[in-house]
């Protein structure tokens, strides 16, 4: 190779433009993962970077085979960052922690399936895309985390415990008082006590507000035959 071809537009602007999209990609995904990084989640700032730099690279390389193999054999652009999309899903997976009856880590294993996607689109050039998904992206993480605050802070979930002579009999009446405070039950197990003299029912339900919790428990306790509520 001589002086003058390796100095050759032709040459080296096929490597800027890589260099470009995947820089891109990385600042992209640096910004979502940021966003994680600062909320503590388990995939936080390299995390998304890497996954955005490495679909970037995907389609790049995708379609350098296309380049070079066109005519020669039926090659699909578009196979291989289908397999990023489908193939994210395992380290979207590891995010996920269940912990009692609430589940953590949905959206960073919603954002790093984005970031992907993301970087699938600066990998093939496709900046504008690639920059307003970003936006919209970061935008949901941070703005709309206060609706979601709010609406947490208002519906909670709680288990209450009801012992009772008869746990059949009574279900019925305890389920009234909870569909009259709009309080949706999710879950009912009867416990039978040591004793077999009364039975225990364990309701897991959604709760608007502390104040309807307690009017609830002190209205089953007012009914005939509860001896005890509690809340787990």
């Amino acid at each position: 190779m001589t002086f003058t071809e390796f100095f050759s537009r032709q040459f080296y602007e096929p490597y800027i433009i890589l260099m470009i999209r995947l820089v891109v990609a990385c600042i992209l995904g640096g910004i979502i993962g940021y966003e994680r990084e600062h909320m503590q989640r388990p995939a936080g700032f390299r995390t998304h970077i890497l996954v955005c730099v490495g679909a970037a690279l995907v389609m790049v390389t995708s379609e350098f085979i296309f380049k070079k193999y066109t005519g020669q054999a039926n090659i699909d652009p578009a196979r291989l960052g289908a397999q990023v999309i489908s193939g994210i899903g395992f380290l979207g997976a590891g995010t996920i922690i269940r912990e009692g009856f609430s589940v953590k880590g949905l959206t960073t294993a919603a954002s790093l399936w984005a970031v992907s996607c993301v970087g699938i689109a600066a990998g093939i050039g496709f900046y504008e895309g690639a920059v307003a998904a970003t936006v919209l992206i970061y935008v949901t993480l941070i703005l709309l985390r206060r609706v979601e605050n709010h609406t947490a802070e208002r519906n909670l979930y709680k288990v209450i415990y009801v012992q009772v002579d008869n746990g059949m009999e009574r279900v019925g009446t305890v389920s009234d008082i909870f569909g009259k405070y709009n309080a949706p039950i999710r879950s009912i197990e009867f416990i039978e006590d040591g004793d077999g003299k009364s039975t225990t029912i364990k309701l897991l339900a959604v709760f608007h507000g502390t104040k309807a919790r307690e009017s609830i428990q002190s209205e089953i306790m007012g009914l005939e035959g509860i001896k005890k509520v509690y809340e787990g």
